[in-house]
């Protein structure tokens, strides 16, 4: 009984989502689709947009490094997170700079940046995790090489 509660939990959770009436025919055509047919449509809209709708592998490198032994992590010190710590006084510097270094759109670094702290770059060399976080204290952030 405990599976069909948490799956009435995410349907309601679903129901629950206020679809702006410019989208409301969008989604109604969307829930329509068949998951065969919606596949085909994130490819479609990946290779129109030149975006990707896979979900971010911060949790992979991650899980590596905490499953190997202290040895192991002290050998990996040539490879750093570049952590955005605090976004300070000057927000619009500060997002301009993650822009740069993410490539990401506006309102995704705008997102990551007020989320803080936040990884910013995962796995960069000691020498460019170093420029980056130059780069970001220039902007007023505080920054943590991890």
């Amino acid at each position: 009984m405990s599976d069909s509660a948490q799956t009435k939990d995410t349907s309601n959770a679903t129901e629950a989502v206020i679809v702006p009436e410019k989208f409301a025919s969008l989604v109604e055509s969307i829930e329509k689709m068949s998951v065969l047919d919606l596949a085909e449509l994130v490819k479609l809209l990946e290779k129109k947009f030149g975006v990707s709708a896979s979900a971010p592998m911060m949790v992979a490198p991650a899980a590596g490094g905490a499953s190997g032994d202290g040895a192991s992590q002290e050998e990996e010190k040539d490879s750093f997170n570049v952590e955005l710590a605090e976004v300070g006084a000057q927000k619009i510097a500060v997002i301009k700079v993650v822009r740069e270094i993410t490539g990401k759109g506006l309102k995704e670094v705008k997102d990551i940046v007020e989320a803080a702290p936040k990884v910013i770059k995962e796995g960069a060399k000691k020498e460019e995790a170093e420029e980056l976080k130059k780069k970001l204290e220039a902007a007023g952030a505080k920054v943590n090489l991890k």
